[in-house]
């Protein structure tokens, strides 16, 4: 089996494809990729068995089809240092010697036999479609992504859930600290259904969305969902169970709302923070009229560090208590010139919203507050 194809395409999917690999694999098979030649089309698939992308390159010239499994690193690692020019790819099936030609060398490697690779799940007769423009799709991941957890006693919070109904998608995820919910009104499912995503597809797929155009198709039942876009196509295993009312931590009815700069406010917590304790990172911000101080304080060492900002506030004085770094977080994923935190009271979460919101985007995200000392 022969086939002649441009290096650096094949390169582009097979680095895109190749994150879904792990670094340690239970079947070896799984530290390769399988490649399949079918009437003019390489398939290309990596898999860490619960998740799968399968992406396709046009080769210029091919003999036969056929399919073969080869080593994913030593071929990603070879390909690497090869600048634009064909590669003539002839495979012996009996052997599974594979040799690469290039334009003033060869490579000779052994392959490994397709067969032994797991095969793609299929879903179910009742899965659930929907379409998704793919810049919508990476907005809501870029924005959710960072607030899921690392929960081994709850896997559902390891995810990002989607919330589908017939006006509208919302993207959520929540560590029990901190929650983003992300709803889109440009996109709506035929009927009620939710999925949980877990955080390794998420991020693959968001490493692949900036550079498509047009809409994505999310495909889903159960237990796997199949994220089709232009070049790739992604099955991933679910995490099942029932992902907790996220609604119903979102406080009503705050009566302290502040807007303030959001670049402004990000570059005083990093300065302040500095000299908060290690241990905690606790930040205390007070509101009084048109002022927020931001201050911290590390007791052990005898530090301290104080800013005081313009802000828009009119409400009786009121001091709550943040970790920095989740307060930094979520300001870094909101892409507003001003944000406007709502308060109740220094128990209660706060909320955080851009003052202009995006068109048919409803983005909001909620912090826990920390007990202050004094």
């Amino acid at each position: 089996m022969n086939f002649i194809v441009s290096s650096a395409a094949l390169f582009s999917h097979l680095q895109a494809v190749s994150r879904v690999i792990n670094s340690k694999n239970a079947l070896p098979i799984l530290d390769c990729f399988l490649f399949e030649l079918q009437d003019g089309t390489l398939s290309i698939t990596a898999s860490d068995s619960e998740t799968t992308m399968v992406t396709s390159v046009e080769v210029n010239e091919s003999d036969a089809d056929g399919r073969f499994a080869v080593t994913a690193k030593t071929l990603l690692d070879a390909l690497k240092e090869i600048p634009e020019q064909p590669l003539s790819f002839c495979i012996n099936m009996n052997t599974m010697e594979i040799t690469v030609q290039y334009q003033n060398g060869k490579y000779s490697l052994v392959g490994q036999n397709a067969d032994e690779f797991p095969q793609v799940t299929m879903l179910s007769e009742s899965a659930v479609r929907v379409e998704l423009d793919a810049q919508i799709l990476l907005g809501g991941i870029n924005r959710a992504v960072f607030a899921t957890a690392d929960d081994e006693l709850r896997p559902v919070m390891n995810g990002i859930y989607f919330d589908i109904t017939t006006d509208d998608i919302t993207m959520v995820a929540s560590d029990g600290h901190k929650l983003v919910r992300c709803r889109t009104l440009a996109a709506h499912g035929n009927e009620r259904a939710a999925f949980i995503l877990p955080k390794k597809p998420a991020s693959l797929i968001k490493n692949l969305l900036p550079r498509e155009e047009g809409n994505v198709t999310i495909e889903f039942d159960e237990r796997n969902a199949v994220f089709t876009l232009e070049k790739f196509r992604m099955v991933c295993r679910l995490i099942e169970g029932r992902y907790p009312n996220y609604n119903s931590v979102i406080p009503q009815n705050n009566p302290y709302k502040i807007i303030i700069d959001r670049l402004m406010l990000i570059g005083a917590l990093r300065r302040v923070s500095i000299f908060s304790s290690q241990a905690s990172s606790l930040i205390k911000l007070r509101m009084q009229e048109n002022l927020l101080v931001v201050s911290a304080q590390d007791i052990d060492f005898s530090t301290s560090a104080e800013e005081t900002l313009a802000c828009q506030y009119s409400g009786a004085p009121m001091s709550i208590g943040f970790k920095s770094t989740f307060l930094v977080d979520i300001l870094n994923n909101i892409s507003a010139e001003e944000v406007v935190i709502e308060l109740a009271d220094p128990s209660r979460a706060g909320v955080i919203v851009p003052v202009e919101q995006e068109e048919n985007e409803d983005l909001l995200m909620l912090l826990m507050p920390m007990m202050l000392n004094d």
